[in-house]
C-alpha cells in the first residue's frame, strides 16, 4: 500500500505526508473520528462557514511542524529523524481527546478529564497498539524529553497548534483580522539554550500574531451569540443528564447515554475510552432533534431553541449583574414560562468569561537579537498596546429567553 500521500488543503495548498507511521495513525479510527468533530463547536451558528473539523486542523498542524523542523535544522540545530517523527506524531494526535462540539462541552463529559487528559489516554492506547513506537512522542507531549524546544513546538504560546488554528479559523469564519503570517513566523524560528526563539526581524509578525489572537477571541471564540449557543447546548446536556439520573429513558446512542449516566465517574477504565472514541458531533445532534419531541417540557423547549436557532438572549458587561435584578428576571421568566424554581435556572443564568492573549509567565515568546541578547516580546515590542494583551480581561454575561423582557 502506498503510504506516502499528498493532501490538498485550502489553507496551505499541498500537504506532503511521507512518513509511514503518520499515515497509519491518520488511518486509525481514533483519528478518523476527528472528521466528525467541528473545530469551533457552535460557531457555525454565527459564521456559517465555520464547519471545518479537528481532522483538518490536525493535518495543518503537522504541515507547519514539518516546516518548523526544516527551518530549525537549516540553522544548525540538530533534530534527529527519530525526534522529527515523534514531534510530528505529538502534534498530529494532540486533539484526539476532543469530544462532540470541541470546547463547548469539554468540562462536562467527565469533569475530572480535560481534552488534554483524554488525548494522553488515547495516545497511550495507540502506543500499546504500535508496540511502544509512540513513546518518544509521549515524552515530548508531556515535556519530559531533554530537548525542551521540541515540546514548545507542540504546546506553548507560539506552537504549531496556535499558528494553524488562527489562520484556519480566520479563513473559515471570514474574519480577516485573524490572518497571520505563519510562514514568516516559522522562517524566523530558532533555538537558544534549548528554548524556542524568534529572530528579531520577525518581531512585527509576532506582534500581529498576538493582536490577531486577541481579536479572534473577542470577535469569534467569545462572540456573544456563540457564547449563547454554547450555553444552550450545555444546558441541554445537563437537563438530559438530570433526567437519565431520574431513571427516564431518553433516545440516544449508547456512548451518549453512557456519558449522561454516573458510570464514567466510576469507570476509569479502557471501557470509558472505548465509549469516548465512538462519540462525535452526530451523537448529540441526532439526540437534540429527537429530544425536541420528548415529554419533558424543559428539555424539549431547549432543544427546539437550538434546532430553530432561537438562542437565548445574551448581554455582556464588565461588572457582575445585580442579584436583585437577576432574581426579578428569574421570577418573571418562571411565571411566563410556567417553570419551577429548579427549572428556571436552565433559562436564566449568569456566568463569566476571561481572556488573556499573552501570558508573561507561561513559555514566554523570546526575541533573539544578533548580539545574542534575548528579550521577552512584551519587553522587545515598542507597541504600547502589546503590554495590555497580557492583562486578564474578565466580562460577565446574562442569558434569558427572548420572550422575556428583562428589568435591569
Amino acid at each position: 500500500m502506498n503510504k506516502k500521500k499528498i493532501i490538498n488543503d485550502p489553507i496551505y495548498g499541498f500537504i506532503n505526508l511521507y512518513d509511514e507511521l503518520i499515515y497509519e495513525l491518520i488511518e486509525h479510527p481514533y483519528f478518523q473520528r476527528l472528521r466528525r468533530i467541528k473545530q469551533l463547536g457552535m460557531t457555525h451558528l454565527v459564521y456559517p462557514g465555520a464547519t471545518h473539523t479537528r481532522f483538518q486542523h490536525s493535518l495543518g498542524s503537522v504541515h507547519l511542524m514539518q516546516s518548523a523542523i526544516s527551518t530549525i535544522r537549516s540553522k544548525g540545530h540538530e533534530i534527529t529523524d527519530e525526534e522529527a517523527q515523534a514531534v510530528k506524531v505529538a502534534i498530529l494526535l494532540h486533539d484526539l481527546g476532543h469530544g462532540p462540539f470541541s470546547h463547548s462541552l469539554e468540562s462536562h463529559w467527565v469533569p475530572s478529564h480535560s481534552h488534554e487528559n483524554f488525548s494522553w489516554l488515547l495516545i497511550n492506547q495507540l502506543n500499546d497498539q504500535w508496540n511502544g513506537q509512540l513513546e518518544l512522542a509521549l515524552q515530548i507531549y508531556h515535556n519530559q524529553y531533554p530537548k525542551k524546544f521540541l515540546h514548545q513546538l507542540v504546546s506553548s504560546q507560539l506552537d504549531m497548534d496556535r499558528l494553524d488554528y488562527l489562520r484556519r479559523d480566520s479563513f473559515y469564519t471570514g474574519v480577516s483580522e485573524g490572518v497571520i503570517g505563519s510562514d514568516r513566523i516559522i522562517k524566523m524560528l530558532g533555538v537558544h539554550q534549548d528554548q524556542l526563539v524568534v529572530e528579531a526581524k520577525g518581531i512585527h509578525s509576532i506582534e500581529k500574531f498576538l493582536i490577531a489572537r486577541w481579536i479572534m477571541y473577542w470577535q469569534v471564540y467569545f462572540h456573544k451569540t456563540v457564547l449563547s449557543a454554547e450555553q444552550l447546548i450545555i444546558n441541554i446536556f445537563l437537563r438530559a443528564r438530570e433526567l437519565v439520573h431520574q431513571g427516564i429513558n431518553l433516545p440516544a446512542s449508547a456512548p451518549l447515554i453512557y456519558f449522561l449516566s454516573d458510570t464514567p465517574q466510576k469507570d476509569q477504565t479502557p471501557n470509558m475510552l472505548r465509549m469516548f472514541s465512538k462519540m462525535d458531533d452526530s451523537d448529540l445532534s441526532v439526540a437534540v432533534k429527537s429530544w425536541a419531541e420528548c415529554n419533558d417540557r424543559v428539555l424539549s423547549t431547549l432543544c427546539r431553541y437550538m434546532i430553530e436557532r432561537n438562542l437565548l438572549k445574551i448581554e455582556i458587561q464588565n461588572e457582575p449583574y445585580d442579584p436583585a435584578n437577576l432574581e426579578s428576571l428569574r421570577q418573571k421568566t418562571k411565571k411566563q414560562l410556567d417553570l419551577s424554581d429548579a427549572e428556571v435556572g436552565y433559562f436564566v443564568f449568569t456566568g463569566a468569561i476571561t481572556n488573556k492573549a499573552y501570558s508573561l509567565s507561561d513559555d514566554n515568546i523570546q526575541i533573539a537579537y544578533k548580539d545574542k541578547k534575548i528579550k521577552d516580546i512584551a519587553e522587545a515590542s515598542d507597541m504600547l498596546n502589546l503590554s495590555m494583551l497580557s492583562k486578564n480581561v474578565k466580562k460577565y454575561f446574562l442569558c434569558y429567553p427572548r420572550e422575556t423582557n428583562p428589568i435591569l
